[in-house]
């Protein structure tokens, strides 16, 4: 008996001894990252949240929302300066995620009351919000619960139903650990390590079949993913859905503003067919848009990116302003 706790506690220290480690390691890339990507922006409190966030141009407002895992350097990647000619602007961290914090919950209506209360505090009137993935979902609770806020909607590969048999991409798999206290752990000890070791698979997925720019981790960000309060942020996110979109995706047919969805038709995250014709079909007038590639658009695609917008800035109204400032300026 005294051998087998003698190999017990030996095992033991061992696995804590390995756990050390990989917080060590994971605290010196958290300080790393942070030191190479600190905010750009300003910070706005606003109910439930402090968010991170940037502005370019001026003119008639655009918001952009970006996706799980994500932060606002998917946009800032390729778009905004496409845009800022002729359009305000506006890009936010979602609660929890990139440089936000978040009080409140993770559910889609949290996060939608929250860029609610953000739209009047930057004086935004009624933009067209733009969401990409899961920025998709929150833009589409945004309009749906505060329709006041918003003129039309242009969504990028957009997350607009539960998948099917309720099946979570592999890519995601690792966020879906229930308990909280475990999530913790796992945020720093394994996490950063595991995602370092998966990173090629990982953005195979959600990039493919386009290439990951050599610049994403930097210039798109992507070094962000790696700390800690990323993927719990992204595990909160993911996790939360469960309640919400189920009953958000029941109500898309009460929407009446101008609708439009960019997908990728090898989009490897989310299928084309089961979130983005499903809601063009129950959506009065919404309007769908295929394009060759996969999930991140606004990365690999912002020329497509950009004239979408653009057309559904027309669409809502927002284009006409945009031009008749650029007259009144000459």
């Amino acid at each position: 008996m005294s051998i087998v706790l003698t190999l017990l506690g030996f095992l033991g220290g061992i696995v804590v001894a390995g756990l050390a480690g990989c917080w060590l390691i994971t605290l010196a890339l958290k300080r790393k990252v942070e030191s190479l990507l600190p905010p750009k922006g300003r910070f706005v409190d606003v109910p439930g949240a402090r968010l991170h966030v940037r502005e370019f141009g001026e003119g008639p407002a655009i918001l952009m929302i970006h996706g799980l895992g994500g932060q606002m350097a998917h946009f800032t990647y390729a778009v905004t300066a496409r845009l800022a000619g002729r359009f305000r602007v506006v890009v936010v961290d979602r609660p929890g995620s990139g440089w936000s914090a978040a009080s409140g919950g993770a559910d889609l209506s949290t996060q939608a009351a929250a860029l609610a209360a953000l739209t009047e505090r930057l004086a935004l009137g009624r933009p067209l919000v733009v969401g990409h993935s899961l920025g998709g979902a929150v833009a589409l609770a945004l309009a749906l619960e505060h329709p006041d806020r918003v003129s039309g909607l242009a969504l990028l590969a957009p997350l607009t139903h539960m998948p099917e048999g309720d099946r979570v991409p592999d890519v995601f798999k690792g966020l879906m650990v229930r308990s909280a206290p475990l999530r913790t752990l796992l945020a720093w000890t394994l996490a950063t390590p595991r995602s370092i070791g998966k990173s090629k698979q990982t953005l195979d997925q959600v990039f493919g079949p386009d290439k990951v720019p050599n610049d994403f981790g930097m210039r798109g960000g992507g070094l962000l993913s790696l700390r800690p309060a990323a993927y719990l942020a992204a595990s909160s996110d993911l996790q939360a859905l469960e309640g919400r979109l189920p009953l958000q995706q029941g109500r898309y047919g009460e929407l009446r503003l101008p609708l439009g969805i960019l997908f990728g038709r090898d989009d490897r995250i989310l299928d084309w067919r089961h979130n983005g014709q499903a809601l063009a079909d129950k959506v009065d007038g919404a309007r769908l848009e295929l394009v060759d590639g996969g999930h991140m658009l606004p990365v690999t695609k912002p020329d497509a990116c950009v004239a979408f917008i653009e057309q559904m800035a027309q669409a809502s109204g927002l284009a006409g302003g945009a031009a008749q400032q650029a007259a009144g300026a000459r």
